[in-house]
C-alpha cells in the first residue's frame, strides 16, 4: 500500500474519521496499532512476526535494565536487545552478503568453497524499525528516558503506520509522551498538513517517478549513452531519490499530523549545503543523528584524540553506508562521504578561509552528485563506465535523452530553490480558507495531471 495509491486514500479516511471519533485515549491508541498492522501486512502478513518479536523484546528489556540495580546487569539486558534486533537485520539483509564476501576472500587465497546462499525476501521497513526500537533501548540503558510500562504503547511507536516502512525514524522521548495525552483537532495545523502531503505527493509521483524511466535507461546501459546524457541521467537521480524520500517522508509527516502526532523533520534542502557536514545535517537528518548519536559517540566520538576522531568518522559512514544496502557499492558511497567529512573538518581546523556560498553549495552538490552515481550503480564497473565518461568527457555511446527532461529537471530546482529561498509554505498556509483552497485545489490538479502512469514503489523502502 503506497501512499500515492487510491487505496490508501480509503484506508486513511476509514482510519482518521474513525480515529477522530474516538474519545478514549486507549481505543485510539488500539485503533492505531490495528490500523499500522493491517498498512504493513498489506506488503507481507508474514514478517508481521518480526516487528512483534522486536516490539515484546524492546518492551521487556527496558523493563529489566530499568529495574536492574548494577550497571553489568543492564548492560546484559541491553546486549539481549542488539542481539535479536541486529540478528534479526543481519540474517534478513545481510546474510548472502556476508557468505558471499567470506567465500570470495577463501577463494582467493586458493580455497575451495561451496557457496551456500538463502532465498531470502527483505521485509519491508526492518532497517528503519530495528534502528527505532535500538534507540529505546540504548535511551532506558542510559538513563535518558524512563521504560514505558504499557505494550500498547511500545508497540504502537513501533509501528505507527505513517513511518513504519521508510522513516523518519523516530525517537522514544519525543513519540511516547505524545501518546500519553488525548490529541485534540483544535491543535492540528490542518493546513500545513494538506499543504505538506501535497507537496509529497508531487515530489513522489510527478517527479521521481517521471524521472525514473531516463535514470534506469543510463544506468542500465551507460555504455550507449553520450557524455552528456551520463551527466544528465547522474543529475536525474540526484532529483530522483530527493524527491522520491523526501516526497515519503513530507507525506508521513503530513498523514501522522492529521492524527495530531508530531514527527521529525528529515530533509532541510540538501543540495543547498554549502558543505558536505552541512549536507548531511540536512539529508535524512534522522539516520544521521542516530548514527551519530548512537554509533559515533559509541564508538568514542571526538573524546580520544584526532586519530581517533576520524577513525570513528570512518567507521560510522562504512556501516552508514551499509545500513542502506548489502552491497560494496553502498559502503565505497559511505567511505566516499567519510573522505568528504575527514577533508572538511581538515580544512576548517587549519585554515579560516572559507570559499563564498555559491561555490561552495555547487562544489559540495557536484561531489554529492558524483557520490550518488556509486549508490545507484548496481556494480562498480557501471560505476566506473560512468565516471570515466564523464571526466573524459568521451564515449563510444551515441544516444542520448530528450532535451525536455534536462529542461523539466531544471524548472523542478528551480521551483524547489524559490520555494526554499522565498519560504512558500509558511505564505501558503498564512492565507484565509477560500484562497488555501483554491491553491490546494490547483495543486492537486497538477498533480493528477503529471501523475506517473503506474505506482512505483518509493526507493527507500528496498532498504
Amino acid at each position: 500500500m503506497l501512499f500515492t495509491q487510491p487505496i490508501f486514500f480509503l484506508f486513511f479516511a476509514f482510519v482518521f474519521a474513525l480515529y477522530w471519533s474516538l474519545r478514549n485515549l486507549s481505543a485510539r491508541k488500539a485503533l492505531l496499532l490495528i490500523a499500522s498492522y493491517a498498512f504493513y501486512a498489506a506488503w507481507d502478513w508474514r514478517f508481521l512476526g518480526l516487528i512483534l518479536l522486536s516490539t515484546i523484546v524492546d518492551y521487556l528489556v527496558a523493563l529489566k535494565i530499568e529495574e536492574s540495580a548494577s550497571h553489568k546487569r543492564k548492560k546484559r539486558f541491553l546486549l539481549i536487545s542488539l542481539i535479536v534486533n541486529l540478528g534479526m537485520l543481519a540474517l534478513f539483509k545481510y546474510f548472502n552478503f556476508f557468505i558471499e564476501g567470506a567465500t570470495d576472500l577463501l577463494t582467493a587465497f586458493g580455497a575451495q568453497i561451496n557457496q551456500t546462499t538463502l532465498n531470502i525476501v527483505l521485509p519491508v521497513g526492518i532497517s528503519f524499525y530495528t534502528f527505532q526500537t535500538l534507540s529505546y533501548s540504548i535511551d532506558v540503558y542510559r538513563g535518558k528516558i524512563k521504560a514505558e510500562k504499557s505494550l500498547l504503547d511500545i508497540a504502537v511507536f513501533v509501528g505507527f503506520f505513517p513511518q513504519l516502512v521508510a522513516g523518519p525514524i523516530v525517537r522514544a522521548a519525543d513519540f511516547l509522551p505524545q501518546l500519553h495525552i488525548t490529541q485534540n483537532w483544535k491543535n492540528v495545523a490542518v493546513k500545513s498538513c494538506l499543504l505538506l502531503f501535497a507537496v509529497g505527493f508531487f515530489k513522489k509521483a510527478c517527479v521521481s517517478d517521471n524521472l525514473a524511466f531516463y535514470v534506469d535507461l543510463i544506468f542500465s546501459n551507460p555504455e550507449g549513452y553520450t557524455p552528456q546524457a551520463l551527466l544528465l541521467g547522474s543529475f536525474l537521480y540526484a532529483i530522483q531519490i530527493y524527491c522520491d524520500f523526501s516526497g515519503y517522508t513530507d507525506m508521513a509527516i503530513a498523514v501522522a499530523g492529521l492524527l495530531g502526532f508530531h514527527l521529525p523533520k528529515n530533509f532541510d534542502a540538501p543540495y543547498l549545503a554549502r558543505n558536505v557536514v552541512d549536507f548531511w545535517r540536512r539529508w535524512h537528518i534522522s539516520l544521521s543523528t542516530w548514527l551519530r548519536d548512537y554509533l559515533y559517540i559509541s564508538l568514542g566520538g571526538n573524546r580520544h584524540g584526532e586519530i581517533k576522531r576520524y577513525r570513528n568518522l570512518m567507521l560510522t559512514m562504512l556501516l552508514g553506508g551499509l545500513w542502506h544496502g548489502a552491497a560494496w557499492t553502498f559502503v565505497f558511497w559511505g567511505f566516499l562521504h567519510g573522505v568528504g567529512l575527514y577533508i572538511n573538518h581538515l580544512l576548517k581546523q587549519f585554515s579560516s578561509v572559507r570559499l563564498p556560498k555559491y561555490p561552495a553549495i555547487a562544489l559540495t552538490f557536484i561531489f554529492v552528485l558524483m557520490a550518488w552515481i556509486y549508490f545507484r550503480a548496481p556494480d562498480f564497473e557501471t560505476a566506473s563506465t560512468l565516471l570515466v565518461s564523464i571526466f573524459s568527457w568521451s564515449s563510444e555511446g551515441q544516444n542520448t535523452l530528450p532535451q525536455t527532461v534536462l529542461i523539466a529537471s531544471m524548472a523542478c530546482a528551480l521551483i524547489h530553490i524559490v520555494w526554499q529561498k522565498w519560504g512558500m509554505e509558511s505564505h501558503l498556509n498564512s492565507l484565509s480558507a477560500d484562497k488555501f483552497s483554491i491553491v490546494l485545489g490547483f495543486l492537486w490538479m497538477v498533480n493528477f495531471a503529471l501523475q506517473a502512469s503506474g505506482y512505483a514503489p518509493f526507493i527507500y523502502f528496498q532498504f
